[in-house]
């Protein structure tokens, strides 16, 4: 959490809204200077209200020439990095069978553009020495699989995996000096889930999401399982408990919503 200091340079991708514009004005609160990135033209708005400490920056994080162009141009402006959150995100809504073309995207932002965003800053912070935070968004659907979303499935299933080898990846390098976290939000009230009118009383608030998330990593979570209004950590875990059971107990795939294990399904989740 020493990254997380007045004068530091915090970027945050998909910062128009929601969550990633909750990080950025959390990060501005603590004295930081920050960079929000996306690719909607409403991120200089976004910008402009926080304050003269923030910078905008109209960016496809799909797109590596452009993040890597980023990077530099960060770097020139405000100096080192403290703190890269890897936020981008599009849902799509698509399965296996679905069209290429919103496949391309949904991968292309969700998980490349993770890819891209690590690969762009990180090794510059590897090298200055200094303390630093990697926090990539990701999703519960990227454990728990629910059907007709599948595109976007794999793609926070995949930045899990990202994640989990960046962080080992960083202690090997660093000995902990910069660390990474998982960011797992639950129902969140955001520009990309909300299709009108006001806040579902189940929905946690972006900033609900970021305050757990600041406590977390102070606590030194990697995996930080946000829960909601809806849905507490004991019934994520027993959901994501079952997910892994299909592998070990060679059930059909995702077989909680397979018509022959409803009852068994139901029947794990009213144990105590």
């Amino acid at each position: 959490m020493d990254a997380i200091a007045p004068g530091h340079v915090a970027v945050v991708t998909g910062a128009a809204r929601g969550i990633g514009l909750a990080a950025a004005r959390r990060f501005a609160a603590e004295g930081m200077r920050v960079c929000l990135v996306d690719k909607a033209p409403a991120v200089a708005e976004a910008a402009a209200a926080i304050g003269p400490e923030a910078a905008s920056f109209l960016v496809d994080v799909s797109d590596r020439a452009a993040v890597e162009s980023l990077a530099g141009e960060v770097r020139a402006r405000f100096g080192p990095v403290s703190v890269l959150m890897n936020n981008a995100a599009i849902h799509g809504g698509a399965d296996a069978l679905s069209s290429p073309d919103i496949w391309d995207s949904v991968i292309g932002i969700n998980l490349m553009g993770v890819v891209h965003g690590v690969q762009a800053f990180v090794p510059a912070m590897i090298d200055g020495g200094k303390p630093g935070l990697v926090i990539n968004t990701g999703s519960k659907q990227g454990i728990t699989q629910p059907p007709g979303n599948t595109a976007y499935n794999v793609s926070k299933s995949a930045v899990k995996a990202l994640t989990e080898g960046l962080a080992h990846s960083l202690l090997e390098k660093t000995g902990g000096r910069i660390g990474a976290h998982l960011l797992i939000p639950g129902f969140t009230f955001t520009g990309m889930t909300r299709s009108g009118g006001e806040k579902p009383a189940g929905a946690w608030t972006a900033e609900q999401v970021i305050d757990f998330m600041m406590e977390r990593m102070a606590a030194g979570d990697f995996y930080i399982l946000c829960p909601d209004n809806e849905v507490t950590r004991d019934l994520d875990e027993k959901r994501m408990a079952w997910t892994m059971g299909d592998v070990i107990e060679n059930r059909p795939a995702l077989s909680r919503w397979h018509p022959k294990y409803r009852e068994a399904f139901a029947a794990f989740m009213a144990e105590d």
